[in-house]
């Protein structure tokens, strides 16, 4: 697949316009966005992420090898943003952010997302160009991370773990928001607001989940740009997607083992290519083990789409069980989120 300087420098230039319009246009006043503006800008991004699919599946030299990988690695990359958002839900509860100001956070921390997964692309084509025993290593931190996110998943607060603990007794912080401002001056001196705190916890996640959705790509492809394009794709239209889909975040119950399910399978496509192209020494002599399959791109394809529906399927039919019983004992069947609030 041959991209010209040409041809990335379009890519990053019209992705960097969509954000800046998407600032502007929609985040610059501080409002809370409808259901049916949320609604109109989700369908718009997925549709265009979709359509670009396809359109790489017609441009010669590129064809539909390259555009069934771009679509495993969006669906891989646009679930574990969702994942993302989840964890930005729980931060956002836990610093209190007013409604109003929670698009400004969202777009800052999507913006982060995309920064740092820009710089983690770069690192692992080079990576990836010079050593090829770095698919062990990526294959091991995926079966590594699959393990976390399956039994690990939602055990800390990202507003009060030991990160944030050590920004906050080395950083002074005021009670209150003041607007959506980063610092305020009180009495000659100058505090951060919990909106700064907000945006350096944000920051925090967005660096554990480049960790994640990286090398998930790369086991998916080898071509840089469609892992730029997945992921930029993935993260447009994020912010309006938060705001369509509210409470459903909470009821994706499954989502977590249905992640670690899609991390734990390209870990191991992972590994079998690894040792398909095996360098090692101590592995064979330093010979490939040509014996071992290669999971085809259109097997990854139908797994990993079968994998979220399963996940989705399976969370809403358990949460509609659970207000169903809640509702026959009489309890109440409020979301965790609405319990923090009114408690």
């Amino acid at each position: 697949m041959e991209i010209t300087p040409l041809v990335w420098g379009i890519t990053i230039a019209v992705t960097i316009a969509f954000f800046v319009y998407e600032f502007f246009a929609h985040v610059r006043k501080p409002h809370e966005p409808s259901i049916a503006e949320s609604a109109r800008w989700s369908a718009f991004y997925i549709g265009l992420a979709l359509l670009f699919g396809v359109v790489i599946g017609f441009i010669p030299g590129w064809g539909w090898v390259y555009s069934g990988e771009y679509f495993a690695g969006y669906l891989t990359e646009k679930a574990l943003s969702i994942d993302n958002l989840f964890v930005f839900l729980i931060v956002m509860a836990g610093f209190a952010v007013p409604k109003i100001y929670q698009q400004k956070v969202l777009m800052i921390g999507i913006v982060i997302a995309l920064v740092m997964r820009g710089g983690f692309i770069a690192v692992g084509a080079a990576l990836i160009e010079n050593f090829s025993w770095i698919f062990y290593i990526f294959g091991a931190l995926l079966l590594f991370l699959a393990y976390r996110q399956a039994f690990a998943h939602g055990d800390s607060d990202p507003a009060n773990g030991k990160f944030m603990q050590f920004v906050r007794r080395h950083l002074p912080v005021s009670d209150e928001y003041n607007g959506d401002k980063l610092t305020v001056k009180k009495d000659g001196k100058r505090f951060v607001t919990p909106m700064l705190l907000v945006i350096v916890a944000i920051g925090f996640v967005d660096l554990i989940f480049a960790v994640d959705s990286i090398p998930a790509i790369y086991g998916l492809t080898n071509e840089a740009y469609i892992v730029f394009t997945a992921n930029a794709f993935a993260l447009m239209g994020l912010r309006q997607l938060f705001f369509l889909i509210g409470g459903l975040l909470e009821r994706l119950v499954y989502l977590a083992q249905g992640l670690a399910v899609i991390l734990a399978f390209i870990g191991i496509k992972l590994l079998f290519h690894a040792l398909h192209v095996n360098e090692l020494p101590f592995i064979n002599g330093g010979e490939p083990l040509l014996w071992v399959p290669e999971i085809p791109i259109w097997l990854s394809l139908v797994f990993i789409a079968a994998t979220i529906v399963v996940a989705t399927v399976a969370s809403l039919a358990k949460t509609r069980r659970d207000d169903a019983k809640a509702l026959a004992s009489g309890a109440p069947t409020t979301t965790p989120e609405q319990k923090k609030e009114h408690s």
